[in-house]
């Protein structure tokens, strides 16, 4: 058909606007009091809260840290650091973590307490007598700020009631289900099998990976560092992992039980002791992560300052031991000696109780500038996701001067945007002919080279001090 008139047509920017990866996006693996949430769904799913009220409507909170290890992120991120997001996974599943428990309990004023943690509510039978009574009709059941079911009677004459109830049974997870796995019958993925679930379920590419509590031992930190290192296969992100302070009690017995548990990722972070608030007792891996979060945060989401030196919130360190925990003392001195063991630490010396420590588990067996620094190695984790983000759109594209001008006009554009905001020394992308023989470009292989400089942490500041006797001169000047 013939056409008749003035039209337009649209053609694609051919500059592109970067696809930024989220830097510090922590994953975190463990238990959550699920009998507390609104739903008893999320289980092995991820879970995205950006505030304590969405961690406690999805996964329920209890200050039993020991048993509900998800709770102990979701008061250091949202209630002492007030960062986020947060994913959460929570492994602990009613339907299979529980038992069964009957139980007498006295009533007065027409109210009893149940004050067994981790009951699920709909299991709840209630008897007065050998009667059984019904909900909502004889009695109310909900829960008290303690985590304990209170039964309010709606009828009279009543003194005791024979109670039965499921309840969760947090001491039964092992290491293995956070490890997790997949299973090939139903098609579904656990524990740490799930951080290849974060992405396709929310759009956003994990940047730091916790299991406090877990991560101490070394097979879950084995399966931590290789997880976050090839994510969906493209993306990489950096393992928080924990020494054991029961066998690592002392400063001195550290470096041994890291190299001895292979503890030396360049994708990982190691941290010990513990930190304690009051009576609250944290894990170091947590504080990091947090740490990492609000400094990226203060700089605009950019990773590229270290969390050393940046204060936290605690009072104290401590140890485990058979009993419980005992503070410990920690000296700069002392404290240096973990760093250069390539272990993160806190002390209080200046300004407060601070993070400390700028190397990543492979110092100092490893000397490579982008692996054995923290903030380094972040960044350039977070460099690499950005990367592969920005140009996904460009495959299977046709390889041309269009295709490739685009990527290169792009990237070095959000590069040369990365250094004012000090990011970057330096960074550019190059498409070179050396890189990209005719044999690949005929088997649809193109190939960027990109190079940056990122700054390094100023972990070691020398002034020279000296004494100047020509100042002494000045006693001879009459004014």
């Amino acid at each position: 058909m013939a056409r008749h008139g003035s039209r337009v047509r649209e053609n694609p920017t051919s500059l592109s606007a970067p696809v930024v990866a989220t830097a510090t996006l922590p994953v975190v693996f463990g238990t959550a009091p699920i009998n507390l949430a609104e739903t008893l769904e999320n289980v092995n799913k991820p879970v995205l809260a950006y505030s304590f009220p969405e961690f406690a409507k999805s996964l329920g909170y209890s200050d039993d840290w020991e048993n509900y290890t998800l709770c102990e992120m979701a008061d250091l991120a949202f209630r002492q650091f007030n960062v986020g997001p947060v994913v959460f996974v929570n492994v602990l599943d009613p339907d299979i973590h529980k038992t069964n428990k009957p139980e007498s309990i006295d009533v007065e004023n027409k109210k009893g307490v149940i004050e067994t943690e981790g009951i699920l509510l709909k299991s709840l039978e209630v008897r007065n007598n050998d009667k059984e009574l019904k909900s909502d009709q004889d009695y109310i059941a909900s829960f008290n700020e303690d985590g304990h079911v209170v039964i309010v009677l709606l009828i009279d004459n009543v003194t005791k009631l024979d109670v039965k109830y499921d309840h969760l049974t947090p001491d039964s997870i092992k290491n293995n289900h956070i490890i997790g796995g997949y299973d090939i019958n139903t098609g579904k993925s656990t524990g740490l099998e799930l951080l290849n679930a974060v992405f396709p379920k929310l759009s956003m590419v994990p940047g730091l990976v916790l299991a406090p509590k877990y991560s101490k031992d070394p097979t879950v930190a084995a399966v931590m560092k290789a997880k976050a290192s090839s994510i969906n296969t493209y993306f990489k992100a950096q393992a928080l992992d924990d020494v054991n302070t029961l066998e690592a009690n002392t400063y001195t017995k550290v470096n041994e039980w890291k190299n001895k548990n292979s503890y030396t990722g360049s994708n990982e972070i190691v941290c010990w002791p513990l930190a304690g608030i009051g009576d609250k007792v944290y894990h170091m891996s947590t504080h990091i992560a947090c740490r990492i979060m609000k400094t990226a945060y203060d700089n605009g989401d950019y990773p590229h300052e270290s969390p050393s030196n940046k204060p936290l919130p605690m009072t104290k360190l401590l140890v485990e031991t058979k009993d419980g925990h005992e503070d410990i003392d920690l000296s700069p001195d002392q404290a240096e000696l973990l760093n250069n063991q390539g272990i993160t630490t806190a002390i209080n010396f200046i300004g407060g109780w601070r993070a400390w420590g700028n190397y990543t588990g492979a110092f100092p067996a490893s000397t490579d500038v982008k692996d054995i620094f923290i903030p380094v190695r972040i960044t350039h984790n977070w460099l690499g996701n950005t990367i592969i983000l920005t140009t996904w759109d460009k495959v299977d594209g046709p390889i041309g001067r269009r295709l490739i001008d685009n990527v290169l006009d792009t990237m070095n554009m959000w590069l040369n945007g990365l250094q004012p905001e000090g990011v970057l020394i330096g960074g550019r992308v190059e498409f070179r002919e050396e890189d990209n023989p005719i044999t690949d470009l005929l088997s649809g292989k193109i190939r960027f080279r990109y190079m940056v400089a990122e700054p390094t942490p100023a972990q070691e500041i020398d002034n020279i001090l000296e004494f100047d006797a020509s100042y002494y001169k000045s006693l001879f000047i009459v004014e």
